[in-house]
């Protein structure tokens, strides 16, 4: 069910997951025999946009707590509001899902698969004397369902027959009605406190296509009535789903009494992701995507898991980061920092380290032979000796990044500097000798620099050291690149504070660095392969990317901002 590398724990922790209240509910029901032991869950998005770093954590734990049990997990589709559906989402769900490392087997389902027997179901309801068809307006029906304080109303046409409401549900079927004239109620309790037990919408008319059935329906049901019959249809024994839908557990339960269904599942919830400098709402999303605030919904930028795809994220220190989290009754909101550590633990240990200049500075070496080259050999990654190494090329002329350079430093700048020596990575000692400026503008264009041959590799045979290494390229050889530096895409924490969430755009969330250079060799990586480039960060190659033109994403920085906010929440302890 797990891929790349993530194995279950074959313990009682919910696939890597800490201990967890789920769990200890799930051996209690072993314990009381209850599913003969079975456990099955499912994850039920609504095709209706793409996943976000908060589906992840769903998705973790629904597929998790089932391979920690040696159980099933389910992929439904919760396609039952056709006007906002498209099979564009239900493609891209399920590349999500399995990019993050998980696959549901045969067990691929829909809600639309069942609307027949949904059907059935409300008609057994009618029967029962448990549902009406009500012709109140949506206004009315909100008027009628009374407040938190003030119990609801009883509609007027509560105590329809049930040969009168079950000619109107069909006829409702059939299409004889305009959308919103009707719709089918559950009979419960108007002056219940829960206000989702006072009589809600089971079916509502909606002449609209849908993306799997067409024209074969013109009403639909609800999510609170097709969630917990899909759940029983399947067999699904523990339904897990976020914190929000707790006060919609006593429907789930009613609707399953109500039509006495066999050992029916149980609905469990737990606290959902929430991350700070993040909005994981689908409208807010949308409204970001269709006006235009950034390129897609695989923008970097956002929480989207196609989003972090594209930027490089790999799939398993979101995994991590939602092992981590845990779960529990109680929402919180987690610091993007802590995701990103994530990111920097996993790419640390799996990316190949690279030289790259962002803003390059030209240097000549005016005592190294003119058309001469020669290979410096470097380790790819000092954490995994099974990396390897390879060989740099080193010629008369390579480029620095410009902010390693200061005419008049200030004290502690231990870089290059007028008569200042310093180290190349893995090549030569170089001294600053001359520096050349742009006669119009008088910026620095060009440092004219001389090399001691007997440090070849970093070392020299009087043992002398210095306070800089810095990295380069051979002007030769290097591949110019476009670079894409994001950063947050809210300047606040929490984006809706103050003037709302678009008010607290950061305006500097994607800053694009054209004219830099990176080694040769990184002109044939895939979309999506990794690297640190050193001293910047680590870097993604962008699906943009091209031979002629290569495009990297800037993943995270090498600043571990969640590392200090640990440690100083320690400390405080």
């Amino acid at each position: 069910m797990v891929s790349d590398g993530h194995k279950p724990d074959n313990g009682r922790s919910g696939g890597g997951l800490p201990g967890n209240f789920i769990q200890d509910i799930i051996d209690e029901d072993r314990r009381a025999g209850r599913y003969g032991g079975r456990v099955h869950t499912r994850f039920p998005p609504e095709p209706n946009g793409y996943l976000h770093i908060g589906h992840a954590k769903a998705i973790v734990v629904d597929f998790g707590i089932a391979q920690a049990n040696g159980g099933l997990c389910n992929l439904r589709f919760d396609d039952t509001n056709p006007s906002k559906e498209d099979p564009e989402y239900v493609e891209a769900i399920q590349r999500d899902i399995r990019w993050l490392g998980y696959d549901w087997g045969d067990r691929l389902y829909f809600a639309s698969d069942y609307f027949e027997q949904l059907y059935q179901y409300a008609e057994e309801l009618i029967k029962r004397g448990k549902a009406y068809v009500c012709d109140l307006s949506p206004e009315e029906i909100r008027e009628y369902r009374g407040t938190l304080t003030e119990p609801g109303r009883e509609s007027p046409y509560r105590n329809r027959s049930v040969e009168e409401n079950l000619d109107l549900f069909r006829r409702m079927r059939a299409g004889e009605f305009p959308d919103g004239s009707r719709v089918l109620r559950a009979k419960i309790d108007m002056r219940s406190p829960n206000i989702n037990m006072r009589d809600p919408v089971l079916y509502r008319i909606q002449h609209t296509a849908h993306h799997r059935t067409g024209d074969t329906w013109c009403i639909y049901p609800t999510y609170d009535f097709a969630h917990p019959l899909s759940d029983a249809i399947e067999g699904v024994t523990h339904s897990l789903c976020t914190l929000e839908f707790e006060d919609h557990r006593p429907l789930y339960n009613w609707l399953l009494e109500a039509l006495e269904i066999p050992e029916p599942p149980k609905q469990i919830e737990f606290a959902r992701l929430n991350l700070s400098h993040t909005v994981t709402s689908k409208r807010k999303l949308r409204q970001l995507v269709e006006e235009g605030y950034v390129r897609g919904w695989d923008d970097p930028r956002l929480p989207t898991l196609s989003g972090m795809r594209r930027r490089g994220y790999p799939p398993e220190a979101i995994r991590m980061f939602c092992e981590q989290t845990g779960v529990t009754k109680t929402n919180s909101v987690i610091h993007i920092s802590q995701l990103e550590h994530c990111v920097r633990e996993v790419l640390n240990r799996k990316a190949r380290r690279v030289m790259a200049v962002l803003r390059p500075l030209k240097v000549v070496i005016t005592n190294y032979p003119e058309g001469a080259m020669e290979e410096f050999e470097v380790e790819n990654n000092p954490e995994d000796p099974a990396a390897g190494t390879r060989r740099v090329p080193f010629t008369r002329e390579i480029y620095i990044e410009r902010d390693d350079f200061l005419e008049d430093p200030p004290p502690k700048f231990f870089r290059l500097a007028p008569g200042r020596e310093v180290r190349l990575k893995g090549a030569y000692y170089i001294t600053c000798q001359e520096v050349v400026k742009d006669p119009d503008t008088g910026d620095v264009i060009e440092l004219r620099c001389t090399y001691d041959p007997a440090s070849r590799g970093g070392e020299t045979p009087d043992g002398r050291r210095v306070k800089a290494t810095l990295h380069w390229v051979s002007a030769a050889h290097a591949r110019p690149a476009e670079v894409r530096l994001y950063d947050h895409l809210f300047l606040t924490e929490d984006p809706d504070e103050g003037g709302g969430f678009l008010a607290n755009l950061n305006p500097e969330s994607l800053k694009v660095l054209t004219g830099c250079l990176v080694e040769a060799g990184l002109e044939d990586c895939e979309p999506g392969r990794q690297f640190q480039f050193l001293r910047h960060g680590y870097f993604s190659v962008d699906p943009d990317s091209t031979q002629k033109r290569l495009v990297f994403n800037r993943i995270v920085s090498l600043k571990d901002a969640w590392a200090k906010i640990r440690g100083q929440q320690v400390k405080a302890r």
